[in-house]
This record gives structure tokens, C-alpha cells and sequence, in this order.
């Protein structure tokens, strides 16, 4: 029986992360999670522009990451605003706009739907609801980073910034902040300090400084590829339609920002970053979320509906053959691009945004993690 009883523990699918004894599901896969935390305020105007026309460079940036299998982590990003008087007070004027997820058009939609309302900005509550709330990886090869923004005192609100930062340390949830301000004005104001308590970086920008989207001879081909891989995907399902309604206003989005922008959402699409599995029929059997024999005419969109089991198998095998194609082609594109920019800013003086201050402290936190870069 004792026998029994030692084999069945052996068995237990879970394994032991780093020094902190946490349960780790076999299942479960190393991600890289980032929460950004975005003040609101009138004031911050210019900081949500900022993310807006600067999101797919950031994601861009993260698909790099590969870890020592050349595997690339999950990616999963959450959205919350803080500092609104359109929120409730009893909320704190904090709103979980997104959870962490995986869905990047919905992370675009609901980035351009943010409107600011003058308010008090809490960090300490802000970051605390974020850390409780949060579906943090346990994963011990998981990264987990929050960035919040913001130009009012770290120490206002309720809850104590350096309780919040100490719960994110002990999480192992690094937290870097950006003071929208003078540097020497965000250490006064206990920005840095909240950063160093959580293991964290920090940085100033001036949020209301011009985005400089640098364009590049490969941009108007990615477009154009971006455009035929949207022809590729299969919308099924009550959100199917509206799905791919929401992926043509999320390139509309892009593309307001200049061609450059639409070029980077478009690499962004070309990775397997981008999932749509929830609506799409190419990557819902891909990922065997769906048994396309057994699916109901009414769940079809309306080209297949009087197709057999066999002809809407070889549709979506056609389909998904094309986005592939696409896909290696953009990929391409996409390394050119990277190489063409980089030297093209070499030659350029300007003001440090948010995304390059994010960047910049992405890249050492996943290094830092034990990851790597494609590129390097």
C-alpha cells in the first residue's frame, strides 16, 4: 500500500519553481506577461496617443523572444486605466480594460477606445488590484513585468505604493515605472523608489513628444500582404462576422498613423503571436479547438455551408496553406525592415517615447530571464 502510495506522489503533475516551492502544471508553458497600467487623466493625452501608434512595435519586439529550446514564449498582454473620473471612486477610478490575453486586435480596440477625464491617480491601489486580479504564469521560466505611466505622486491613494511593490516582489512580478515628466520630479515623487522596492526599472519620457514612425522601402509590400492574409481567414461562429469586421478596423487603426504603423502591425500578424482561434476555422483546428465534421451549417460562414465534410477540409488545408505563404513572405519583409530602420535611426536625434523607453528595459528583463533574441 505505502508502495502504491509513493508511486501516486511521483506521478503528481506538478514541478517545484525556483526557491519558492510553488505548484508548476506540467501543462502549463513558460509565457511572457505584461500588464500596462496607463494614467488616464486629462493630462495623458499624449501618453495614450503614444501607446496607440507604438503597440505593434512592442509586440514585435516580444515575439523575439526565444528561449533555449529557440521556442517562442506565449505572449499575453493586459490593459488597465487608472486616474479617470469617469471610473467609479469606489473603484478607486481603476478599470481592468483587458485581461491578460492573447487576443492583439481586441488589446488594439480597446487601446483606442480609452478617453481621458481628469482624476486622482492612485499607483499603490492600482498596482495592487492589477497583482490580485491578474492571472500571473506560476511557470518558473515564466517573465511576468507591469509598466505603469503616469505624472501625479507615486504615494497618493489609500494603498501604500511600497506594500503594493513589496506583494509584486514577492509575486515575482517586476514593476517598472514611467514618470511622464522631469526625471529629477519622478524621484521626488517616489517614482524610482517604487521601481527599485519591486525590482524594477525607471524612466522618464515626455509624453506629449511626436511618435517617429520611420518608413521603409519594404512597407507598402507588407501592407499588401497584410491585406491578402486577412482573405485567408475563415470567420465561424456568432463572432466570426464581427471578428473579422473588428480585424479590418484594427488595421484602419494602424494605418491612420502612417504607413510605417500598418507595416508594423502587419509583421505583428505575421507571427504566431497572432491567434484567433476563438473565431477563425484556419487556427481553431490548428489547434484542434474545433471538429470541422461535426460543425453545424448555421456555424459556417455562408460559402461553406453547402460544402461536405471533405470540401471544407481541403478549404481551410487551402487556406491555411496560403496564410503559411504569406506569412514566410512577410517574415522576410520583416527582417529587412528591422535592418533598413535601425540604420535609418542611427542618422536621427530624438526624444526618448514610451515604446523605446519599453523596449529598452524589455530587452534587458527578458535577457535577463534567461531568453535570447531571433536576430542576436
Amino acid at each position: 500500500m505505502k508502495t502504491i502510495f509513493l508511486l501516486l506522489l511521483l506521478c503528481l503533475p506538478f514541478n517545484q519553481d525556483k526557491g519558492k516551492g510553488k505548484k508548476v502544471q506540467k501543462a502549463d508553458k513558460a509565457k511572457i506577461q505584461l500588464a500596462i497600467l496607463l494614467d488616464t487623466s486629462n493630462s495623458m493625452d499624449g501618453l495614450i496617443d503614444q501607446t496607440k501608434s507604438q503597440i505593434w512595435k512592442m509586440v514585435n519586439e516580444l515575439s523575439l523572444a526565444r528561449d533555449g529550446d529557440n521556442a517562442m514564449p506565449a505572449l499575453e498582454i493586459a490593459l488597465y486605466e487608472y486616474g479617470n473620473d469617469n471610473l467609479p471612486a469606489s473603484e478607486g477610478h481603476i478599470r481592468e480594460v483587458l485581461p491578460l490575453s492573447t487576443d492583439l486586435d481586441l488589446l488594439s480596440k480597446e487601446l483606442f477606445g480609452l478617453r481621458t477625464k481628469g482624476g486622482n491617480e492612485y499607483c499603490g491601489q492600482v498596482l495592487q488590484v492589477a497583482l490580485d486580479r491578474l492571472k500571473w504564469s506560476e511557470h518558473q521560466n515564466s517573465l511576468r513585468i507591469i509598466f505603469i505611466a503616469g505624472n501625479e505622486g507615486f504615494t497618493q491613494g489609500r494603498v501604500d505604493y511600497k506594500k503594493s511593490c513589496a506583494n509584486a516582489k514577492e509575486k515575482e512580478v517586476l514593476v517598472n515605472t514611467i514618470f511622464c515628466g522631469d526625471y529629477e520630479e519622478g524621484i521626488n515623487i517616489k517614482w524610482k523608489d517604487g521601481a527599485v522596492l519591486a525590482a524594477g526599472k525607471y524612466l522618464n519620457i515626455d509624453q506629449n513628444a511626436s511618435v517617429v514612425h520611420i518608413e521603409a522601402p519594404q512597407d507598402a509590400k507588407l501592407a499588401a500582404l497584410s491585406d491578402s492574409l486577412n482573405q485567408t481567414y475563415i470567420g465561424y461562429g456568432a463572432a466570426g462576422a464581427e471578428r473579422m469586421e473588428m480585424q479590418a478596423v484594427q488595421d484602419a487603426n494602424a494605418r491612420s498613423y502612417g504607413m510605417a504603423n500598418y507595416a508594423k502591425r502587419a509583421v505583428a500578424k505575421s507571427s504566431s503571436n497572432y491567434k484567433n482561434s476563438s473565431w477563425d476555422l484556419v487556427d481553431a483546428v490548428e489547434e484542434k479547438r474545433i471538429d470541422v465534421a461535426k460543425m453545424k451549417e448555421k456555424d459556417l460562414p455562408e460559402n461553406m455551408q453547402s460544402m461536405s465534410v471533405k470540401e471544407r477540409q481541403k478549404y481551410i488545408e487551402d487556406m491555411a496553406a496560403k496564410r503559411k505563404a504569406y506569412r514566410e513572405q512577410m517574415q522576410a519583409y520583416s527582417t529587412e525592415r528591422r535592418e533598413y530602420v535601425a540604420k535609418e535611426r542611427q542618422k536621427m536625434s530624438t526624444g526618448e517615447t514610451m515604446d523605446e523607453a519599453i523596449l529598452q528595459v524589455i530587452r534587458e528583463q527578458v535577457k535577463a530571464a534567461g531568453y535570447c533574441f531571433a536576430e542576436e
